[in-house]
């Protein structure tokens, strides 16, 4: 995966997935976290990261999973778990199988990274801006009637 330590920072090359139903978009919670995120994951060296996306959500949830159009790319800064990071986070539109048991079961559904477990749950976009969602411009941009491309540079308030 591509994640390294330089100066007092952790670089990460993310690439994540949303997951549209309707008016609805899918979220995880990594266990111990108080947030909600997207999916995704470190990109692996000599990966695309389309790739990383569809094996992230076989991995995690055991799904089938189609990667779609690049909506954002985002620079973001934060800390987590007291580190700094600075990461670069691909954001593909990423469609689910018809067949998918997350269109057809009310959820929440449990998935693991690692020995983690992963909480997914869908959520109303204009509903977002309720709940800790991080990277936090989600909440407004996945509000948004049309999802377009976008270079977002982004920095997390602690």
């Amino acid at each position: 995966m591509i994640s390294f330590d330089i100066d007092e920072y952790r670089y990460n090359l993310r690439a994540a997935a949303i997951i549209l139903d309707g008016d609805r978009v899918l979220l995880h919670k990594i266990e111990g976290d108080a947030f909600w995120c997207v999916p995704g994951g470190r990109v692996d060296a000599g990966e695309q990261a389309a790739t990383t996306v569809v094996r992230e959500m076989q991995e995690e949830l055991s799904e089938q999973v189609t990667c779609g159009k690049l909506l954002w790319t985002v620079e973001n800064f934060f800390e987590y778990r007291q580190q700094k990071h600075h990461e670069l986070g691909l954001y593909f539109l990423v469609h689910l199988s018809p067949a998918s048991r997350l269109l057809t079961s009310a959820g929440p559904y449990i998935g693991n990274e690692g020995k983690l477990k992963l909480t997914f749950a869908w959520f109303k976009r204009t509903e977002l801006m309720t709940l800790d969602v991080r990277p936090s411009f989600l909440a407004q941009a996945l509000a948004e009637p049309t999802l377009i491309m976008q270079h977002v540079v982004h920095h997390e308030q602690s």
